[in-house]
């Protein structure tokens, strides 16, 4: 049966993340705030919760979702070939709304759909979701809609969508939180090339970005998805 916490309060937090944490371990899918949008969220190293969590949103196999992670070191264990500029990019931005894409680690047997042996990483700047994320580790997390629909800002947004298809419904307010309200999502890069590239631009802006690293490409028309 669906159930849903207000993590706003210190007892029902405690007891959704119990719960949050219980149903990950049985492939179930969950939603949980970030700090762009609301996310639904699987074990990411079960291919039967990734599916579920795929079928929820209507999405298929060749959109896999990106991993959250509790700590930038996990991105070591996952990825391979890691260029220095993506760590620089990791140690100003994380935790934070930037997603990195880069070859995964050959030794790890998951199934996140058609990756073409690519990984997507981000650490999220949330409370919330860290505190789940060092109990569960790594999670296959995608915005908590329907593949098509507006991403979900707040948990009831996410439970209208998504129903009963998600176990625990973990509602902590909007998100983003405060005035910057617009729901948009995480920065991707691709680091998996000679150079980095912005593949879908989100909530850091390239002249951020660059300020970092300069030598980072911006096509004219990145294609932009939800997730």
């Amino acid at each position: 049966m669906t159930t849903s916490y207000n993590c706003a309060v210190d007892a029902e937090r405690s007891e959704g993340l119990a719960d949050a944490q219980r149903a990950i371990g049985h492939q179930q899918c969950i939603v949980l705030p970030t700090d762009t949008v609301y996310g639904i969220a699987a074990d990411a190293f079960s291919s039967q919760a990734v599916a579920t969590l795929l079928a929820a949103k209507g999405r298929s196999r060749d959109m896999p979702p990106p991993v959250l992670i509790p700590r930038a070191g996990t991105m070591d264990g996952l990825a391979s070939d890691i260029p220095s500029g993506a760590r620089q990019l990791a140690e100003a931005f994380w935790p934070g709304a930037l997603t990195l894409i880069f070859h995964a680690q050959p030794s790890l047997s998951w199934d996140l759909g058609e990756t073409k042996g690519t990984v997507a990483l981000r650490m999220p700047d949330d409370a919330l979701a860290i505190d789940l994320l060092a109990q569960t580790g790594p999670l296959a997390v995608s915005s908590a809609n329907r593949s098509g629909q507006r991403a979900a800002q707040t948990a009831a947004e996410a439970r209208a969508q998504l129903a009963e298809s998600v176990q625990v419904y973990l509602d902590d307010g909007p998100r983003p939180a405060g005035p910057a309200a617009d729901g948009v999502p995480s920065t991707i890069i691709d680091a998996t090339g000679e150079r980095l590239t912005v593949v879908r631009p989100g909530a850091l802006s390239i002249e951020e970005l660059r300020a970092v690293v300069p030598e980072i490409d911006a096509p004219d028309d990145p294609a932009v998805t939800d997730g």
